[in-house]
């Protein structure tokens, strides 16, 4: 009889210490559950979808033409004074002072200087200086013949120089070939380029985009796109910031811009930056992107 109350005894002893690790265990598990688990969700780069301006190119390259280019043969002893070289002259003043008589400009240009010579009639040497209009530039460039049935008169045109590596200058189709040159397979196009402030010159090399089937299609970043093979997804924002991957279908790249098909609609909201941050249904902090706004400035807005 005292033997079965010890053993009962144990047993009773080892369920209780049991019941202790599991109450134990549950209790500390809650504690760091309460420290631990609730952390604030992270901050996240947000955008909303906007609507762009979308279309294909055809790049080629062309040489810069002034509007007007006038020559004057001046003899180096007819010469009073220094030549002002590069200056800029209005129409009725005087280009260059003569013995003989003054030059006058017969519209607004710049005045050049293509060196000296020696004149094959007379034995006395010659300036030949250059008046030019670089108000407007002209350019001819050759595209190419499977491009033939999209060009047309007046579309946009963006042009590019070494010389302003960041700046966009742009333009129309001025005129059009009314043929295909068989030994380049290409149609003679002319540019116009609207150069009121003077920055491009008479013959700069142009790096030239003509474009073609514009468009205003939905835009994002291409920091926002994953691909998967040959699908592309998002991370959308819901109304209570919890994300969720979206398969979208894109079209053309343009610059730092894609654009959208599909998928999504204007104003949606998208994981802009940092998608290696979140994951599918997790929440975010959304902050705006180019700004440092918070959560509650962004709600705001939205």
């Amino acid at each position: 009889m005292k033997r079965s109350t010890k053993v009962i005894s144990i047993i009773i002893i080892f369920f209780l210490i049991i019941a202790s690790v599991i109450v134990g265990r549950t209790m500390i598990g809650k504690h760091f559950q309460k420290k631990f688990g609730k952390r604030p969700p992270p901050g996240i780069i947000v955008t909303g979808v906007v609507k762009n301006e979308f279309s294909e190119k055809i790049e080629t390259f062309g040489t810069a033409v002034s509007n007007k280019t006038k020559s004057f043969r001046i003899k180096k002893d007819d010469l009073i004074g220094e030549l002002n070289l590069n200056s800029y002259v209005k129409k009725g003043n005087a280009i260059i002072k003569l013995k003989s008589g003054n030059i006058i400009a017969p519209f607004n240009g710049v005045v050049g200087y293509t060196g000296l010579t020696e004149d094959i009639f007379v034995s006395d040497s010659i300036f030949i200086i250059t008046l030019d209009d670089n108000s407007i530039i002209y350019s001819d460039i050759k595209i190419p013949e499977n491009y033939s049935s999209v060009v047309k008169k007046g579309l946009p045109i963006e042009a590019k120089v070494s010389s302003y590596k960041n700046k966009i200058f742009t333009g129309e189709v001025d005129f059009i070939s009314s043929r295909i040159n068989a030994e380049t397979r290409s149609l003679l196009t002319r540019i116009k380029i609207d150069n009121t402030n003077l920055e491009l010159i008479s013959g700069s090399l142009l790096e030239v985009s003509v474009k073609f089937n514009l468009r205003d299609s939905l835009s994002i970043p291409d920091t926002s796109v994953m691909m998967e093979g040959e699908k592309a997804y998002v991370y959308k924002v819901s109304k209570d910031n919890v994300v969720n991957k979206t398969e979208i279908k894109i079209g053309t790249r343009q610059e730092s811009n894609i654009e959208v098909l599909s998928g999504l609609n204007i104003g949606d909201i998208i994981v802009a930056e940092g998608l290696k941050k979140v994951y599918p249904r997790s929440k975010i902090k959304p902050i705006e992107k180019g700004s440092k706004n918070s959560e509650s400035d962004w709600k705001k807005k939205t």
